[in-house]
């Protein structure tokens, strides 16, 4: 059974830094959270049990870029949802859009596949990343992202998303509609 905790795990040292600092950051912000932690999860399919839990909008985050691979998008979804990159392209005025490779996710975001987070642009200081929002994500109260690991989830109020953390990780949104 998973188990909600309030903020940041009492024992750090069994974390990752990547983890540590998502923590330092909501803290700083003073934003309120909840965590489950949980085994690993890189699929929509094994999360489900989490998002039961989190009872949170929970998305998919998709990395990608285009052709040339010098812009790269982090786009986040509700999970079930469809994805085309047509629908995508058009919105935003990009030629044909893939995912980026791990490389680039890595370089840019700090994470790894499984444990693609809007978090994650707070490693990317010099804006390589540009955030996409379906407008469908900010309908619910809560949303549901993992700290840029995938064995703890975060509840977050999705009002907090929008209005501090992102403005504080210094990125802007581009909302756009599947």
């Amino acid at each position: 059974m998973l188990q909600m905790e309030n903020g940041r795990p009492n024992d750090s040292k069994e974390r990752l830094e990547k983890e540590i600092r998502t923590y330092d950051l909501l803290d700083e912000l003073k934003v309120e959270y909840m965590r489950i932690d949980h085994p690993a999860t890189d699929t929509m399919e094994a999360c489900k049990e989490v998002d039961e839990a989190l009872q949170a909008t929970v998305c998919k985050n998709l990395f990608l870029c285009n052709t040339q691979k010098t812009k790269f998008y982090l786009l986040m979804i509700p999970g079930d949802k469809k994805f085309k990159t047509k629908d995508i392209s058009a919105q935003i005025n990009s030629p044909r859009l893939s995912f980026a490779t791990p490389e680039y996710m890595e370089k840019f975001l700090d994470i790894t596949p499984g444990s693609v987070s809007v978090l994650g642009l707070m490693n990317d200081k010099e804006n390589n990343v540009r955030l996409l929002i379906d407008e469908d994500v900010v309908d619910g109260e809560y949303i549901g992202c993992h700290p840029c690991v995938n064995t703890s989830s975060l509840k977050l109020k999705t009002k907090d998303l929008i209005e501090v953390i992102i403005p504080a990780m210094g990125h802007d949104i581009t909302y756009v509609k599947l």
